[in-house]
Order: structure tokens, then C-alpha cells, then sequence
């Protein structure tokens, strides 16, 4: 059966990834250049993670929607197993949002492309300045209504496991005095391992559990620090077993 799902992939799978990929790319670059930038940057990416994910024949499941509010903007942070929590995220959270990601990201072919076009966040860490310059940006996307995704940990996992959240999201989140919303992955290493690279995917359930917002309890360190601590916990508390507890990323 494992064969079957390999030559599967190869002659459906595959294929499906590149051109609804190139088809995405496409569509948020011309839709950006002439009309609603937050719509071609949200609802292309949407199906084509849904697109992806129900490709390869990937069961998903998501919990805790209800615990989300219209018109509610969102601090969104999530522990980064693999490549296909992308897909999960994009694809079934059904919130339009903004990524934070790494700048490196941008190099991506087509992928790249339309993350510019559609002004995703790319952080830049080369000196205070384009730091400041990040923080701008993403503070801009917050305060005109919508949300941003964050993975705190800042790189994928070798092992499953989370490793620790960086500070600059729950900071972000204080100074704009906005809710933040944990988001546990499961699945995502066990579809597609780090140390895999680009190889066949294993089948595996996927499952998103949005946590309950925490809201701010005052305004400074004190409730930054406090919010990372609840939202490390929040994550981790919903992770399979096999993944419980802190494993150092050399990475981050």
C-alpha cells in the first residue's frame, strides 16, 4: 500500500503541487496589481493549501473554531512541525491573515513572487533597522483589522518536539493589546520529516486545535512574558504524547 501512495504521488500529487502552485503564484500577482490586495493575498493561498492537503489524500481535522470572533484580529502562533503545517494553516483555519516568515523564504520560486505581491511579512533580522522595519509592517496588517500567523519557534523541528518561543510576536501583541491565539499542529512531521527534505510523503492525519485567545492582562514585560508562558503551555498541552516536552532546536 505504501508503494501505491508513493506512485500516487508521483503521478497525481506531484503534479497537483506544481501547477496549482504556479496557477496560485499567478492568480495573487495579477489579482494584487488591480484589485483587493487582502483578498487575492488570502483566498488563492486558502484553496491551494486545501487543494494540497486533499490532493495527497490527507485526512484533516480541526477543533476549537468556535472560540474565534468575526471581525476579531488575532496574534496566531503555532508550533512548526514540518513543510505541510503551511498547507493546515492556509487551508483550514478559514481566517484571512498575513504570515510572518523568514526572509529566506522569498527566494522560493513562484511562491516568493506571491508573497511579495501579496505583502506577506517577511522578517528581516539584518540590523535594527529592517527589524524595526518588520515590526512596522506587521503592526500596520494588525491595527487595519487583520490577523497575523507567527511560528515563534522560527524554524521547523528535527524531531517533533517543540523547542522554545521567541519573544517578538507576544510582543507585538502587547503593544497593540491584541488577543493571541496558540495553534497546535499535529501530523505535520510525521507527513514530512525535516530531515526528508523534498522525498515521498508519508500518509498521516493532520489536526489543527485552535486554543482559546488569551488577552492581555496589562501592557509590558510582565504580560509579554506571561502570554508566551500560557501559549507555550496551550501548544504543548494538545500535542500528541510521542511529541510532549522540550527538545532544543540547533536551528533557531
Amino acid at each position: 500500500m505504501k508503494y501505491l501512495y508513493y506512485v500516487y504521488q508521483l503521478l497525481v500529487g506531484l503534479p497537483v503541487l506544481v501547477v496549482s502552485t504556479i496557477i496560485t503564484a499567478i492568480e495573487v500577482g495579477i489579482g494584487c496589481a488591480i484589485g483587493n490586495g487582502h483578498f487575492w493575498g488570502y483566498y488563492p493561498g486558502h484553496w491551494w493549501g486545501r487543494i494540497i492537503v486533499h490532493s495527497l489524500l490527507l485526512p484533516v481535522t480541526v477543533e476549537g473554531r468556535e472560540h474565534l470572533e468575526e471581525g476579531q484580529s488575532y496574534v496566531f502562533v503555532a508550533n512548526h512541525q514540518g513543510a505541510f503545517d503551511i498547507f493546515l494553516i492556509y487551508g483550514f483555519l478559514n481566517r484571512n491573515f498575513k504570515w510572518m516568515m523568514k526572509r529566506s523564504l522569498g527566494s522560493i520560486p513562484f511562491v516568493g513572487f506571491a508573497c511579495r505581491r501579496s505583502h506577506q511579512i517577511f522578517v528581516d533580522k539584518r540590523g535594527p533597522k529592517k527589524i524595526k522595519e518588520t515590526y512596522d509592517r506587521a503592526r500596520d496588517i494588525l491595527q487595519q483589522g487583520y490577523s497575523v500567523t507567527v511560528f515563534p519557534e522560527g524554524a521547523r523541528s528535527f524531531t517533533g518536539h517543540m523547542a522554545k518561543f521567541r519573544k517578538g510576536a507576544f510582543a507585538l501583541a502587547d503593544e497593540l493589546q491584541l488577543p493571541v491565539v496558540p495553534l497546535t499542529i499535529n501530523g505535520s512531521f510525521d507527513v514530512l520529516p525535516r530531515q526528508r527534505g523534498f522525498n515521498f510523503i508519508s500518509w498521516h492525519p493532520l489536526r489543527l486545535t485552535i486554543h482559546q485567545p488569551i488577552y492581555p492582562v496589562g501592557q509590558g514585560p510582565q504580560n509579554v512574558d506571561a502570554t508566551l508562558r500560557q501559549a507555550y503551555d496551550s501548544v504543548m498541552s494538545a500535542l500528541t504524547p510521542e511529541y510532549q516536552g522540550y527538545v532544543e532546536n540547533p536551528d533557531q
